[in-house]
């Protein structure tokens, strides 16, 4: 498989993004509209995601649990904002067993309300909260326009979902829940995402207050990376979830949920990937080191495989992800390119030449071309491959970095300037926040206020859309 197989990124990105998708075998488009097949190298990209959250969400005390797939319609319609956010998505269940249901069911798009029954039911005293749980699903959205991993109809998540006593905790918890989010897309990831409140027309159906985590695709497009909702007290008034405080006084819980999902693979794709296909960060790579052995015949080939076997066995021991690529029918360029495509982070060559000078060779996957490759000795190759990760891990995050903060661009008080940024890049201004000055922006440049980033200099300035005087700066976009 060859990287001639990709569209290049300058010709058409939507069309380069669906092929090193489908290219390096992450996933592929079912026979239902709108859903995916994630196949097993794309599942292995997911399980270490998920591995590396679920230790985060452990070790601050939450647990996980699982609920219902099938909601009852009547729980969804207890909550006003929830239900009218949510309607034009839902796919329902009216028949069951060949009889039309008495009560629609709807199919899980999120679990507010199911948990919102159940932590009525659990929770009775002060000392029962927080109640901290934590859910590994999938859910299912009617969405009309589709693309694998960033928007399908049915996708697989985490859902958090937590009961506190009074609004700081759950506003707590929402930022701590929040910054775990930003460490894994950060130093897991190497995507150098932006914190911020969103503005109230873009919050969660539902929610007092939204957070999300905004990152720059490769494209200059933003993409909600996350989110993370302080639900005040609607879905416990709506649920009636209460407890008796110290005092003995009955009191409403205030309830957060939060969520990353399978998204989270096309962020990515598209902040780090390349013409020649994949380029993954080693600590979220299925496999970050593959060792190519070379040999026309038997003869070249086992002292070769001898060298070969022996990496193999030193790297797995010290908790490297390796494969050794035996396939000795398909020529060196071939499985060069094939790996380069998946994105395997370090390639390591070893032919009848480096077996007679006891060294191999060592390409990265992240520096193109004849620049990232080294012939090193095999003598000490462990200690050399494992800090070749890091660098790997490091350099990607740098360059993410870099091409992000060349394409935000600061502006205040000229509208047309603003318009102009929002072509090509990200605009960060002052905005007042209110529902008119959103619907005017978005309308004029077909973007979205992204988030009010939390990492922000406090000041006064004049709101881009309408020069009324405002407080905080935010960051728009045009996005996925």
């Amino acid at each position: 498989m060859s990287s001639e197989f990709i569209t290049p990124r300058a010709e058409d990105y939507s069309r380069w993004y669906t092929d090193v998708v489908q290219r390096a075998d992450l996933a592929d488009y079912a026979p239902v509209r709108g859903c995916m097949i994630i196949k097993p190298y794309g599942y292995a990209l997911w399980e270490n995601i998920q591995q590396a959250l679920d230790k985060r969400f452990k070790a601050t005390g939450h647990q996980n649990a699982y609920f219902p797939l099938f909601i009852p319609e009547s729980f969804l319609n207890k909550e006003k904002e929830h239900v009218e956010g949510f309607s034009p998505e839902l796919a329902i269940v009216t028949i069951g067993g060949g009889e039309e249901l008495q009560e629609r069911l709807v199919v899980r798009p999120t679990s507010e309300t199911i948990i919102g029954y159940s932590m009525a039911k659990w929770i009775q005293s002060y000392r029962d909260l927080p109640l901290l749980l934590n859910q590994w699903a999938n859910v299912v959205r009617w969405e009309m326009r589709t693309r694998l991993f960033l928007r399908t109809m049915e996708f697989l998540w985490q859902e958090g979902h937590t009961a506190h006593a009074t609004h700081d905790d759950a506003e707590a918890e929402v930022l701590r829940i929040l910054d775990i989010y930003h460490d894994v897309y950060l130093n897991e990831a190497a995507i150098p995402g932006i914190k911020g409140r969103k503005s109230e027309q873009e919050k969660f159906a539902g929610a007092l207050r939204s957070y999300s985590i905004e990152a720059m695709m490769g494209d200059k497009r933003a993409l909600q990376a996350c989110t993370s909702h302080n639900l005040g007290q609607n879905f416990a008034r709506a649920f009636e979830i209460q407890y008796t405080d110290e005092n003995n006084v009955l009191q409403y819980v205030w309830t957060t949920s939060w969520g990353l999902s399978t998204r989270m693979i096309g962020a990515v794709i598209m902040v780090h990937g390349d013409d020649q296909g994949l380029r993954l960060p080693p600590r979220l790579a299925p496999i970050q080191v593959v060792i190519v052995p070379i040999g026309k015949n038997d003869e070249e080939r086992a002292p070769v495989m001898a060298v070969a076997e022996s990496l193999l066995a030193e790297l797995q021991a010290h908790g490297v992800r390796t494969k050794l690529d035996t396939r000795f029918e398909l020529s060196p360029g071939f499985k060069y390119n094939d790996w380069e495509m998946r994105g395997v982070p370090v390639r390591v060559e070893i032919g009848p030449r480096d077996v007679q000078n006891g060294t191999i060779a060592v390409a990265r996957r992240d520096v193109p071309g004849k620049a990232g490759k080294q012939s090193v000795p095999r003598e000490g190759a462990l200690t050399f491959i494992k800090q070749l990760l890091e660098d790997v891990q490091r350099s990607l995050l740098q360059q993410a970095t870099a091409f992000r903060d060349a394409n935000i661009h600061e502006v205040e008080g000229d509208y047309g300037k603003f318009c102009e940024i929002l072509k090509d890049g990200w605009a960060y201004t002052w905005f007042c926040g209110s529902a008119a000055c959103e619907a005017k922006i978005k309308e004029e440049n077909q973007v979205s206020s992204r988030n009010f980033p939390l990492e922000q200099v406090r000041g006064r300035g004049k709101c881009i859309a309408c020069d009324e005087e405002c407080t905080e700066r935010a960051l728009f976009a045009k996005a996925y």
